[in-house]
């Protein structure tokens, strides 16, 4: 079982592609949401803002699995599962550095007011890189 990014892994996580966060509902139902990631080593990253089910969701039960789909080649695809480390520190600083990888502007344009913004770091227990690659 692999439980690290390969290169081609890390190479697709590190450009502005959405990726898919799988969670677990109240109600045991699966509940996919597209994201923004980032990479931090080993570690995707992802954030979301206080109240929104995903947040809700994780708090509850932290397992958790992101699907990456290269835009350019549907065969190339990325799937990590885990469970997810939650914090606020740093979370408003992540986002705006999201809004650079993805819109190319230095501040979230979306933010609310009020808004409490969550960062979710992706401790991986499994990696499938497809097609598989070296490390």
């Amino acid at each position: 079982m692999t439980t690290s990014l390969t290169q081609a892994a890390r190479t697709l996580a590190d450009r502005p592609v959405i990726a898919t966060v799988a969670t677990v509902d109240a109600e045991g139902r699966p509940q996919l949401t597209p994201v923004w990631i980032d990479r931090d080593g080993d570690d995707l990253v992802f954030n979301t803002a206080k109240g929104r089910a995903k947040q809700a969701n994780l708090d509850r039960d932290p397992h958790v699995a992101v699907a990456v789909v290269d835009p350019d080649d549907a065969y190339n695809v990325l799937v990590v599962r885990g469970t997810v480390e939650r914090s606020e520190e740093g979370a408003d600083a992540h986002i705006d550095a999201l809004a650079h990888k993805y819109l190319g502007v230095d501040s979230y344009p979306m933010r609310q007011p009020g808004e409490v913004r969550v960062k979710y770091r992706v401790r991986t227990d499994r990696v499938v890189m497809q097609p598989a690659d070296e490390a």
